[in-house]
């Protein structure tokens, strides 16, 4: 319909101009030529003839009536589809669908500054929390090329430094790519590796894994990465703290050098700079507050005596505000410890510990994912692979060793711009590293008053022992938390 109008239009406007149109343009009709319509070029030879003047002027309303047309189907066009959303990115149709189901409508900050650039094939280096987009920031694009380039894979691999964050990223990626025919695999240890090897042969097009079980099958001659096109290193940081560094400059070693290079991390310490460096080629830069906690998170401190820190705990977790939790600790043993203690308080709190097989890890985070349990008690070996949405409170239960953990663990709150608040138990012990904390965020964070705690509640809760270490299950999956997950993995098989 908008087209008839605008074809409406355009001819009466020829109508009452064309007149005037032909009587310039037949006085000065070399003049008119300079406007070189699609008509022009026959006025040259037909200025030839006696009637010279005729022939301007039928040209010139030609010219006329396309220029107006033209104009007037532009400015309709302009105004009536602007480009909103990720429509801006100009995504083919089955990847732009996968965007709409997965519920994304506008595109956040650093998806606005990483996307383009990375379909145009540049490096990129992007310095940015956790939880604020920048999954999907690597990940379209990728999709896109892929989309566009089919071709025996696997053509892009992305490297994490934990399993929980490698089977995020994974379905983040097959949410992305449903409507596409792309395969995405996974590859890391904890479990047997034989489906992996599997599903590499098949050719799958994307890899996301880990670096030590990736490096591992690579040397067996059991990963082949010599199709390699697009490198994503996510957290970057993260697996330098966890000494991947030398394995990751081994996998490169094995890589395809040319290939489209993209690096992401928290923070940019010496090492990761250097291997910055080192991989990337004239990289875009994307940075996006990085040293400190995203304004969504509401963070301060209790100063509080060690043996205080369970009552107060228990205070905060009855609390009207807190739906959801994340409890950290400096040791396996202690957050084993704690995940008992609250659930002999009636909590529905698992453990998640560095040292747990694949199967009991995936259930605990099945389990707090789906709402089963409200309190996940963690150490920082799992911090990075946690994003689950809605988390309501972090509570770092032992203040952590280093500002860029500090960073990450509170990070698991105020998510995807939603609201979320992070509590950190000071004792005496502890100032020196929290002065650190402070200098490297640079400013003071915010000390609350310790609220008053009843303290029958808080003498229970710390003198509360397991009954027997025997009766402590171990078949239920995860230490701390047995038998809630029994009953957990029970429910699934009805």
């Amino acid at each position: 319909m908008s087209d008839v109008r605008t074809n409406l239009v355009a001819y009466l406007l020829w109508g009452a101009t064309c007149y005037g149109e032909g009587v310039i343009a037949g006085r000065n009709h070399a003049a008119h030529g300079a406007q070189q319509g699609p008509f022009q070029d026959r006025a040259v030879f037909f200025s030839l003839l006696p009637i010279t003047v005729v022939w301007v002027r039928i040209i010139a309303m030609f010219n006329t009536c396309w220029y107006i047309h033209r104009n007037i189907f532009l400015m309709s066009h302009t105004t009536f589809h602007r480009t909103t959303g990720f429509d801006q990115f100009s995504l083919a149709p089955l990847v732009q669908q996968g965007v709409t189901e997965a519920g994304f409508s506008e595109p956040r900050p650093i998806q606005v500054q990483t996307i383009p650039a990375a379909l145009a094939g540049a490096d990129i280096l992007g310095l940015a929390q956790t939880g604020t987009g920048k999954t999907a920031a690597f990940a379209l694009p990728i999709i896109e090329r892929l989309v566009a380039e089919r071709r025996p894979g696997p053509c892009a691999l992305i490297l994490a430094p934990t399993r929980e964050l490698a089977m995020q990223i994974h379905s983040d990626f097959e949410r992305l790519a449903k409507f596409t025919r792309l395969k995405v695999i996974t590859v890391f240890g904890g479990v047997s590796e034989r489906p992996q090897v599997r599903a590499l042969r098949d050719q799958p097009d994307i890899v996301v894994a880990c670096p030590g079980r990736l490096l591992d099958l690579m040397r067996q001659g059991k990963a082949m990465l010599a199709q390699i096109k697009i490198l994503v290193l996510d957290e970057a940081d993260q697996m330098f703290d966890m000494g991947f560094l030398p394995d990751i400059k081994s996998i490169l070693a094995k890589l395809p050098p040319r290939r489209q290079n993209l690096l992401f991390a928290a923070t940019m310490p010496n090492e990761i700079r250097t291997l910055a460096n080192r991989v990337l080629d004239h990289p875009h830069v994307v940075e996006l507050a990085h040293s400190t906690p995203a304004a969504t998170i509401e963070h301060a401190l209790f100063r509080i005596e060690s043996d205080q820190k369970i009552g107060l705990l228990k205070h905060l977790l009855d609390s009207d505000g807190f739906t959801s939790g994340i409890i950290f600790l400096r040791t396996k043993h202690r957050a084993r410890r704690l995940g008992v203690q609250l659930n002999q308080m009636g909590h529905n709190a698992v453990a998640l510990q560095g040292n747990m097989s694949q199967r009991q890890r995936d259930l605990a985070m099945e389990g707090f994912r789906q709402g089963r349990f409200n309190i996940l008690v963690a150490t920082d070996i799992a911090s990075r692979g946690i994003d689950v949405a809605g988390v309501s409170h972090v509570i770092n239960f032992d203040v952590p060793n280093t500002p860029e953990a500090y960073t990450h663990r509170i990070g698991r709150t105020g998510r995807s711009e939603q609201s979320g608040k992070a509590f950190t138990f000071v004792s005496r012990e502890d100032t020196k590293i929290l002065r650190v904390i402070e200098r490297s965020l640079g400013k003071t964070i915010c000390q609350l008053p310790s609220p008053k705690l009843n303290s029958t509640a808080v003498h229970s809760a710390k003198t509360r022992r397991p009954r027997s270490r025997k009766r402590r299950s171990t078949r239920g999956g995860v230490s701390g938390s047995g038998k809630v997950l029994s009953s957990y993995r029970t429910a699934n098989k009805r």
